[in-house]
């Protein structure tokens, strides 16, 4: 079977982007623009060995994007681009057959630019790069003004993934040191060999500034485009005890809430609201007050659930509220610290949570100080055709 390896250079500084941060780090929709780009690779074939090759001074950031993912330890990156590339490429087993290797900031790589680019691998090809035919009109300039027009059949922009035989382009790489290339396919014509063309796509464009990123927020909220809005509620009644939780935020309390959990009636009403959106039971169906695992349990372990079944989809939690119905205690002094628990919980802005408190002016069980009730609506953004 051939063992395809991927580099994905992740080492630059560039921020030209804007947010002060290096642009593979910035968020695209909710996530890095470097796990993007890695979970596109991993959608195309789960068996890729990954590899990427950071700055020193990102690991931090890079521990950050890639959480949760099974990936090699990354590597780190040189001075220049090709030092990088070949620092990734010294990581790899020996018995790797063809080595694709990616710009960090090119997160919607698809299937058929990869599949294109190892099929030509297969037919014998020493050096793959996918390209597409430029378009526009090219003119040459000089000191700001139009020399001459540059004739354009035959010119093709080139992309990443570029795809070579593992031996060939790390002797290629070998025998460049101390040369400035621009790409890998630039390293193998210096190399002498043969690179092909393969098809590229217009969507498999890099970020480089914030127009960039705006119009890759515009394609990836299109390719999110199944919008949907659940409900929740919960209900919990006051025993003996001394605080309460509620939106992950302790509060000292005359009381306490009756509970399996923590009792945290807010996080418990949010949790069954976004399994709601997911057509995907309730909190009793994934957490049995029946099963003693979870007695005592901090509910955000349930919100943090529905979160991950979420991204599972590849989806994105757009906007959650909560409204707690109660005469005491007091939740004014601590909606912030509520919104900004529950942001953190579901890792998105706080800008995103709303928390609200309201009484039912002594009418009910709330009225009479029973217990605590609490509704929950939250909007989800999925990949269209999601089931």
């Amino acid at each position: 079977m051939t063992q395809v390896s991927i580099v994905i250079v992740a080492a630059g500084r560039g921020s030209r982007a804007g947010e002060g941060l290096p642009k593979q780090y910035r968020k695209l929709g909710g996530k890095a623009v470097l796990r993007r780009t890695i979970e596109s690779f991993l959608a195309i074939d789960p068996g890729f060995d990954i590899r990427c090759v950071i700055h020193p001074d990102d690991k931090a950031l890079y521990e950050e994007a890639t959480a949760g993912l099974n990936l090699f330890a990354p590597v780190f990156g040189g001075a220049t681009r090709q030092e990088s590339v070949f620092n990734g490429l010294k990581a790899l087993e020996q018995d790797t057959d063809y080595v694709l290797v990616h710009d960090a900031a090119r997160p919607f790589v698809t299937h058929e630019v990869v599949m294109d680019v190892i099929k030509a691998l297969d037919a014998g090809a020493e050096a793959v790069v996918p390209g597409v035919p430029v378009a526009d009109t090219l003119k040459k300039v000089q000191d700001g003004t139009i020399k001459h027009t540059v004739d354009r059949s035959g010119l093709y922009a080139v992309q990443t993934p570029q795809g070579f035989p593992y031996a060939n382009l790390i002797a290629a790489h070998e025998a460049a040191l101390g040369r400035e290339l621009t790409d890998d396919g630039a390293v193998m014509e210096a190399f002498g060999a043969h690179v092909a063309i393969s098809k590229g796509d217009s969507g498999n464009f890099k970020l480089t500034t914030p127009d960039d990123f705006k119009k890759a927020e515009q394609q990836t909220m299109m390719a999110l485009g199944d919008i949907r809005t659940g409900s929740g509620y919960d209900v919990h009644r006051f025993e003996e005890g001394d605080h309460v939780w509620l939106c992950g935020v302790k509060l000292p309390f005359t009381k306490a809430l009756k509970g399996h959990s923590d009792a945290d009636v807010g996080l418990h009403a949010l949790t069954d609201a976004i399994l709601a959106a997911l057509c995907d039971g309730d909190i009793g169906t994934h957490f049995p007050p029946s099963d003693d695992q979870w007695r005592g349990a901090p509910s955000d372990v349930f919100l943090a659930f529905a979160r991950d079944r979420v991204l599972a989809r590849g989806g994105q939690i757009s906007h959650v509220g909560v409204c707690l119905v109660c005469e005491k205690p007091k939740i004014g002094p601590h909606k912030d610290a509520m919104r900004d628990r529950i942001a953190e919980l579901l890792a998105i802005p706080a800008s995103r949570v709303s928390v609200q408190a309201t009484t039912t002016e002594k009418l009910g069980f709330t009225g009479r100080e029973e217990g605590i009730a609490a509704q929950a609506t939250a909007t989800l953004r999925l990949p269209m055709g999601d089931n």
